[in-house]
């Protein structure tokens, strides 16, 4: 692990303070970025436009579809996502069209089995879709590379709107968009909007907003005129759970959602699951959207059925908010078993390949096991990405025998292009594959996991290099012992912090004063600094530290019998 401290702008961080941003904050807000006040400003306001010179491409097509779909009764389904990103998506979308005049019987959706169908908008989907005898089909969170499913909705008379965040399809090195008669994806090409990052359920809440608007200049819209901002907690929660990065844009919405929740007055599936993973709503974070809440509503996707989650996020109704967050927290649990053993076994699979290869470990891993679950695939990559600093893919085997794979990556390896290169220079192996710079899935036969597993290390051995291939953090420098307060902890976590805009991890020299293990997994530390002496502890870390250390870390609020200390949260160490 490499320690690398961020560069502060200096001007930068005294215009923040000039504007009346605390000293320490301005520090941390100049390292990642920001550079006026203004873009601290959480104000529904200062969202980005939808319309207008830079507003989303397809927005005013698609405004009209739907605005035409609810004023002549027309059926809509909506094709949601197995993940917590399409969920939300899909429930705001439900809601929202609800609001602005949608009847109830006027909507429907669907939701992809992982292991049956796959993902996006397949032919498979359309022909469930169609027993809803729909007018219009509505993708959210999928259906940009969905080319064939598509054609397959529109040779069947269907009117087909895609919404969705992902990178379009790649046909002979050109990015290629399916024939749907509107698509809302801020990532297609000649989209000017500024925030490339809007997660799903982002780009559903933004269509909204424009289907409200459209339904104003008709003179249609219900009365009185509905507000869209009680849905920004569901936005808030598939933008934290999908890993996107934080822009302002999107720090914005997270921010108004996470309001809404302290407030109490969130939707009863987030209050619920609040319950469920017995957390205090009214000190909601995004840390809680992210490890508590979002894993709750995957799971239903990995081992289960989606809709579970849907219905959740959807119901009105606080018992049956609560029975379905019970239900979904137990699914988690089961989730964390099976891919506790999963792990497992991927590190037995690393170990032998390590040793198979003399020690050496290689640019990029690819594992399979016959008893790998298909659904925790994804999890256990990055979990294995994470030990080795690789791009790492597993994969299990699906219902129709092929093998299924989720792929995680690092800095610097644009693992959807390395998919791209892989499949050019071996056209036989891939049978399908897609996703992003940081993750994607892929598919191919069961005897070419060898294949695949050398090819993609060639791509990383060609693409990477040792600095790229050395684990790093980056820091914040170190905090003065007068800042090591409950008030600086509290300013710290009412911030907005997430992927790409990381929370903030100090780096100084302490003395060991005594360690020992708790819970049989965690180091527990007293240490000591200037004649301070201070509590911390370092999750899932077993081995014993020198005397003498530089530790990185974050503060965090340890509450115990209604009292509040600040006790480090150890994230590395160097001697």
């Amino acid at each position: 692990m490499k320690l690398i401290e961020r560069d502060v702008p200096p001007r930068t961080a005294w215009a923040l303070e000039q504007a009346g941003v605390a000293p320490l904050l301005a520090r941390l807000l100049a390292a990642r970025g920001v550079r006026e006040a203004s873009e601290l400003d959480e104000s529904l306001q200062q969202l980005l436009p939808p319309s207008g010179p830079n507003g989303l491409k397809g927005l005013p097509e698609a405004a009209c579809l739907l605005a035409d779909a609810i004023q002549h009764g027309e059926r809509l389904v909506i094709v949601a996502d197995y993940d917590c990103d399409g969920a939300t998506a899909c429930a705001v979308m439900l809601r929202g069209l609800r609001l602005l005049g949608a009847r109830p019987e006027q909507l429907g959706y669907v939701v992809p089995d992982r292991a049956v169908h796959g993902y996006g908008l397949t032919p498979t989907i359309v022909d469930l879709a169609l027993q809803q005898r729909p007018a219009l089909l509505v993708t959210v969170d999928n259906g940009i590379a969905s080319l064939a499913g598509v054609a397959h909705a529109r040779a069947h008379g269907l009117k087909v709107l895609v919404t969705d965040h992902h990178l379009p399809a790649l046909v002979d090195d050109q990015l290629v968009v399916p024939e749907a008669d509107a698509i809302v994806n801020p990532n297609q090409p000649g989209c000017t909007f500024a925030s490339k990052s809007l997660a799903g359920v982002g780009v559903a809440f933004y269509v909204l907003l424009g289907l409200r608007a459209e339904l104003r200049a008709r003179a249609a819209l219900p009365q009185p005129e509905p507000r869209l901002d009680g849905l920004l907690d569901l936005v808030a929660l598939g933008t934290v759970a999908d890993v996107v990065k934080l822009d302002a844009n999107n720090r914005r919405l997270v921010a108004q959602g996470l309001k809404r929740m302290r407030a109490g007055r969130a939707q009863p599936g987030v209050m619920s699951l609040f319950s469920a993973a017995k957390r205090d709503a009214s000190k909601a974070q995004g840390f809680d959207l992210g490890f508590a809440l979002g894993p709750r509503i995957n799971a239903a996707g990995r081992l289960a059925d989606m809709t579970l989650g849907i219905e959740c996020l959807t119901t009105d109704d606080p018992e049956r908010a609560l029975e379905l967050a019970t239900r979904l927290d137990a699914i988690n649990r089961e989730r964390r078993e099976i891919e506790s053993g999963m792990r497992e076994m991927a590190e037995a699979r690393l170990e032998a390949l390590v040793e198979a290869l003399s020690g050496a470990l290689p640019p990029a891993v690819a594992l399979f096991d016959a008893d790998f679950h298909e659904g925790v695939v994804g999890i256990v990559a990055s979990r294995i990405k994470d030990r080795v600093h690789r791009p790492s893919f597993v994969f299990a085997r699906g219902a129709d025998g092929q093998l299924k794979g989720s792929g995680r990556s690092i800095p610097g390896f644009h693992l959807r292009d390395a998919l791209d290169l892989v499949s050019k220079r071996d056209p036989g192996l891939l049978a399908k594959f897609g996703g992003h710079a940081m993750a994607a899935g892929a598919t191919l036969a069961v005897d070419d996991i060898g294949r695949f597993a050398l090819a993609l290390a060639r791509v990383a051995e060609e693409w990477l290099n040792e600095q790229d291939l050395t684990r790093t953090l980056r820091h914040d420098g170190a905090l003065p012992a007068d800042f090591a307060t409950p008030e600086t902890a509290r300013l710290l976590d009412a911030q907005v912090w997430g992927q790409g805009f990381e929370a903030p991890v100090f780096c100084d020299r302490f003395e060991v004063i005594s360690q020992r293990l708790v819970g049989e997994k965690h180091l527990k530390l007293r240490l000591r600094q200037g004649g301070k002496l201070i509590d911390a502890i370092w999750f899932n870390r077993v081995e014993m530290l020198p005397e003498r250390a530089m530790l990185a870390y974050r503060l965090s609020l340890d509450e115990w019998q209604g009292q509040q200390r600040v006790q480090y949260v150890i994230e590395a160490a160097q001697p």
